[in-house]
């Protein structure tokens, strides 16, 4: 039984990591469900609670890497507060009308549209645009390096 289940998490944890780079899939989640899963199939004979826990709290905290990234990288690049707002903005109403993929794209359209609704000019609002395409392109690398700090944690543990 470990064997099968150290094989479902495995392909949960692939699964996860290529999720955080394809956002059709929820990365960080899915390697989690990994952990969840070999733990509820082992009878959590080696992972105990705290484990979950902590691993948890990395889950929320990479879950809002996007969000925060995408702030950090529209006001690094010039964007105002209103920018910053327009992209966070983009994000939601990118992935709801274009599904994942739509994260880059609205959140790119919605710091220059809050940019050019505010009287800038189009190039200050393409840069604060191109801060936070940076932004969610950071946040991709940060959530691969968390889900692998994530995935040794967990062999270190079993």
């Amino acid at each position: 039984m470990t064997e099968l289940a150290l094989i479902l998490s495995v392909i949960l944890f692939v699964l996860g990591l290529a999720g955080i780079v394809l956002p059709v899939l929820p990365g960080i989640i899915l390697i989690y469900a990994g952990m969840l899963l070999y733990g509820i199939m082992t009878q959590f004979t080696t992972l105990d609670a705290n484990f979950f826990l902590l691993q948890g709290l990395v889950v929320l905290l990479a879950s809002s890497l996007d969000f925060i990234a995408t702030a950090v990288g529209t006001k690094r690049f010039g964007g105002s507060k209103n920018a910053v707002w327009g992209a966070v903005i983009g994000i939601l109403l990118g992935l709801l009308l274009f599904g994942p993929f739509g994260i880059i794209l609205g959140s790119f359209l919605g710091a220059v549209i809050a940019e050019i609704l505010l009287g800038k000019n189009m190039n200050n609002a393409i840069r604060s645009g191109f801060g936070t395409l940076i932004g969610i392109v950071g946040a991709t690398a940060l959530k691969i390096f968390i889900g692998v700090l994530m995935i040794i944690a967990f062999f270190f543990a079993i």
